[in-house]
């Protein structure tokens, strides 16, 4: 009677049923990429603000990397400067959003991701709930200038690299949860095709 268990349970994962997740909950590592992005952006602004603002721009590579600070209203890379209220619920909504995924996730991967995503996130958000003008309108502080494109922190560049290893696990079929959408998908097809 084991055995037929045992074959029972083999041939319904083998029928296509997806896998359960494999490990432990990868939730502590993103809270601590999240903790430590946070802590990155918010310690640089702290300093730029002392010593550079006000202050003429520091070459870092000639003319084309600077240090220079900039009171942003608008979204990453000074885009939509009319809309700081509409980012701050973009920002709040990211959160909770990561928040929700964070209870099944399973992959190390996407764990980094989503921390450098949400760790980006409260930087800036930090900056919209407490800097000049007001609540829900503060300036994010901008200070890393490339000639011919933006200013931007440490934060938009925390987002930036936490979207692209995003759409990268995406396109190689990984979920949050551990498992591999292909892989389910093909033992999909094989269940319909008996």
């Amino acid at each position: 009677m084991a055995e037929s268990a045992a074959v029972t349970g083999g041939s319904a994962q083998a029928a296509g049923e997806p896998e359960a997740p494999k490990g432990r909950r990868r939730i502590g590592v993103l809270l601590v990429v999240a903790l430590l992005a946070f802590l990155v952006d918010f310690g640089s602004k702290l300093l730029v603000v002392a010593r550079l603002e006000n202050h003429a721009a520091i070459k870092v590579i000639g003319d084309v990397v600077t240090f220079q600070v900039i009171r942003n209203s608008g979204a990453a890379f000074g885009m939509g400067q009319a809309l700081t209220v509409v980012f701050t619920m973009i920002a709040s909504a990211v959160i909770v959003v990561i928040w929700r995924i964070a209870r099944r996730l399973y992959s190390l991967p996407w764990a980094i991701a989503l921390g450098l995503l949400l760790g980006g996130a409260l930087g800036n958000l930090t900056d919209r709930l407490f800097r000049s003008p007001g609540v829900f309108r503060g300036h994010v502080v901008d200070f890393i200038s490339v000639q011919h494109f933006a200013v931007f922190n440490l934060a938009d560049s925390a987002i930036v690299c936490g979207g692209i290893l995003v759409v990268l696990l995406s396109f190689r079929g990984s979920n949050p949860d551990g498992t591999v959408h292909q892989q389910v998908e093909k033992g999909a097809k094989g269940e319909k095709a008996e």
